[in-house]
């Protein structure tokens, strides 16, 4: 048998992830400027795959870049968190549909996994990762990769922790979800394509985005 050869994270894979935690943690606040010179140096890297990660960031929502002014991180703007809120209603019920049809005992896995995270984390970034890779998994269930595109930028630069921590509360905490979580976990399982449509679609639209206090 062959032997695969080794994947290597690059510097410009890197230095998006490093980045890319830091702003979704709220380590890099929304509004703030990102200074190429100085990032650069805290990373330990160059300017050039910097830039590009600036590129990459900015394509998934997180980053703005204006000519003259360079890099700012993003402000959240809540007519475009309800925008993404509703896309999410019409991808990933039917994905959950499609992904009862099919055998899809890998992503089945990491959902379980991600909902076991999401009860066991007091964290309430971890709690928000957890939560965004039940999602992410659902939809990659389907077998769909255009639609496990579409959901990764939805998710990415949609929802901050503070954000996730109102919805929770008024949902009854995190623990509701979870259980919400693994009915449609078992719906899938079951490949029940109607219950698992149906327990999606109602899980979504019961919690809705909050919008931040100013």
């Amino acid at each position: 048998m062959p032997v695969r050869p080794i994947q290597i994270a690059s510097v410009v894979d890197q230095v998006h992830a490093a980045l890319r935690e830091q702003i979704l943690s709220g380590e890099l606040e929304r509004g703030s400027r990102l200074p190429q010179e100085t990032l650069a140096g805290e990373l330990g890297v160059s300017r050039t795959p910097l830039r590009e990660a600036l590129r990459r960031l900015a394509g998934e929502g997180l980053v703005t870049l204006q000519p003259n002014y360079g890099a700012t991180v993003a402000h959240l703007d809540f007519g475009d968190m309800r925008d993404a809120w509703t896309a999410r209603l019409v991808i990933e019920p039917p994905a959950a549909r499609l992904a009862a049809k099919r055998d899809p005992a890998a992503e089945l896995d990491r959902m379980r996994a991600a909902v076991a995270a999401q009860r066991a984390s007091a964290d309430p970034a971890k709690s928000l990762d957890a939560n965004r890779e039940f999602h992410l998994a659902l939809v990659s269930a389907s077998g769909n990769p255009h639609l496990a595109h579409f959901v990764e930028l939805l998710w990415v630069a949609r929802i901050s922790v503070a954000i996730y921590t109102a919805q929770a509360a008024q949902a009854g905490g995190t623990g509701a979800w979870a259980e919400e979580h693994e009915a449609i976990i078992d719906a899938i399982a079951a490949g029940d394509g109607d219950l698992a449509e149906t327990l999606t679609r109602d899980h979504i639209a019961r919690h809705p985005p909050v919008e931040p206090r100013a």
